[in-house]
């Protein structure tokens, strides 16, 4: 009996074991389905991830498109579309409290009674006398007003002829009536300063003149074209003096011509501003304006790829930089941006602070002798 009894409890352990032994595989087996199912996750994770990490990148890269515009890019403020946030608005001027337009206590620029007076004194001035009122007795109060009058006047010239009889007529006087230096003066400059087309300032001046002038568009040409071929000297005068400095700026802008796109470039140094016409802004038409191929200093520019190719080195215009920094602070939110685009504009305002008291030294010194108090 005790041998059936041992052998039945042997074989109920054999079967335990078995059992354990069995529950030992199961577990095994689903460790290393578990183990499997985890990889499977940890690579769908990493993947997901490295998806959520290129659709924030497109998204950003989008949300920058969207947002580029001419106050934190390169982009020209012709393309900003209608609707959007005010042009170049980020000039460096701090947000104060104050009103806009003159502070109290400004001072004026007026003229003064004085001033006037001493006008009429010396006759620089026309003058007239009109009354207000009746004149009752001696007693009056003075009040002036300056105006402007434009008064058409004629000059006639008498051509006399050599001791043979024979009359050179100069190359100025060869119409039977011309225009004077006066209107191709204004002509020229409402062309150039005032950015006006020649139908414009015929217009004007006509309407000016109370339509005495009878002034055309093609007379305007005329004046702006003879002006150009005349200082043509004088230009290449002052390209030679830009070509001598150590440092440049130019810029470019695109205007319209008979409803297609050219290009107007400037050459700048301190006392000196060039512009050029041009079809495009391309390496070829950049290599064709002979300044800037001759031109062996520092260019400063708008980081224009093709100007990389002249001069000996470059720099990038400030306001670009400030664009750039402003676009990083509102994309990214990084502080150094910011605090860049402050030291920037600090350096520029104290740069014309500097300039401004230069410029009082020169002239006080001219008229009295002595320098003025530094601020």
């Amino acid at each position: 009996m005790g041998g059936n009894y041992e052998k039945s409890i042997y074989n109920q352990l054999m079967d335990v074991m078995a059992r354990l032994d069995s529950v030992e595989k199961e577990l095994h087996t689903e460790k290393i389905e578990h183990k499997e199912d985890i990889a499977r996750l940890n690579k769908k994770i990493d993947h997901l991830t490295h998806e959520n990490h290129i659709l924030k990148e497109e998204n950003a890269r989008l949300k920058s498109i969207l947002n580029h515009d001419s106050s934190n890019t390169s982009l020209p403020p012709s393309s900003d579309k209608a609707g959007s946030r005010a042009v170049n608005t980020y000039n460096g001027r701090e947000k104060s409290s104050r009103k806009a337009g003159a502070q109290k206590g400004h001072k004026g620029t007026t003229l003064t009674k004085a001033e006037i007076e001493e006008k009429i004194r010396t006759g620089e001035y026309r003058h007239e006398i009109r009354t207000i009122g009746k004149a009752v007795g001696n007693r009056y109060i003075t009040k002036y007003v300056l105006d402007l009058e434009v008064v058409p006047t004629i000059t006639e010239f008498h051509i006399y002829g050599d001791k043979r009889g024979r009359i050179h007529i100069p190359k100025e006087y060869r119409s039977d009536v011309t225009y004077g230096p006066s209107v191709k003066a204004l002509s020229a400059v409402l062309y150039s300063e005032g950015v006006m087309s020649n139908d414009r300032i015929a217009a004007f001046l006509n309407a000016a003149s109370a339509e005495r002038l009878k002034l055309s568009a093609g007379s305007i040409y005329g004046f702006c074209r003879r002006l150009s071929e005349a200082s043509v000297e004088s230009i290449s005068h002052l390209e030679n003096h830009m070509l001598d400095q150590e440092v440049a700026a130019t810029d470019g802008t695109t205007v319209r011509i008979n409803g297609g796109q050219a290009n107007i470039r400037n050459f700048s140094v301190k006392d000196t501003v060039i512009y050029k016409a041009m079809k495009g802004k391309t390496l070829r038409e950049l290599g064709e304006i002979d300044l800037l191929r001759k031109y062996t200093g520092t260019l400063i520019h708008d980081h224009e790829t093709a100007l990389y190719h002249f001069g000996t080195g470059h720099g990038e215009c400030n306001v670009h930089l400030l664009r750039y920094l402003r676009k990083n602070t509102e994309e990214a939110g990084n502080p150094w941006s910011q605090k860049m685009a402050e030291l920037l504009i600090e350096m520029n305002r104290e740069r014309k602070k500097q300039f401004s008291w230069g410029a009082r030294v020169r002239i006080r010194k001219k008229i009295y002798g002595t320098d003025p108090k530094r601020p």
